[in-house]
């Protein structure tokens, strides 16, 4: 069973959508059994739609049930900085546009590329990991080749 690494606060989001998503299927649940009260249920379209939701939110639960069954939270102070790895900030430079970029390395589940955070199993990150502080490497994106230097890691 593979584990699912998370931060604490990937983790504590997680459980607050599961019990969300509780209260909602309950909340469906009433809906669909009073729309069963209305009468013939083969022609009700709002018991019908509400069913259809009730099989969207038990999906959802079940995969976040699993995930949050093979977690393992990444505690920062155990996170070794003398290589990029899952947890850490990168500071690089773009050695062809002369800019420093910065990138957190999360967890697929918790990435957010609007906020600079890349998920580990994507290409940047899988380029990166491993690396040390001075080392430099190549990336190839659909927008081009890109050359970058790894100038510090740090926590996030």
């Amino acid at each position: 069973m593979e584990k699912v690494y998370l931060s604490q606060e990937g983790y504590d989001k997680m459980n607050l959508e599961l019990e969300d998503l509780k209260k909602r299927r309950r909340e469906v649940a009433g809906k669909i059994e009073e729309a069963r009260q209305e009468g013939d249920i083969g022609e009700n379209a709002e018991y019908h739609a509400q069913r259809e939701m009730q099989g969207h939110i038990q999906a959802k639960m079940d995969m976040l049930e699993d995930k949050l069954g093979r977690a393992e939270i990444i505690k920062e102070g155990n996170i070794d900085l003398s290589r990029v790895r899952l947890g850490v900030k990168v500071k690089l430079m773009d050695l062809g546009l002369k800019e420093e970029v910065f990138y957190t390395i999360k967890s697929d589940e918790e990435a957010d590329f609007d906020n600079d955070e890349i998920g580990v199993n994507s290409p940047l990150a899988q380029a990166m990991l491993g690396k040390q502080k001075g080392d430099s490497f190549d990336f190839k994106a659909p927008r081009g080749a890109f050359k970058f230097k790894i100038l510090a890691i740090t926590l996030p």
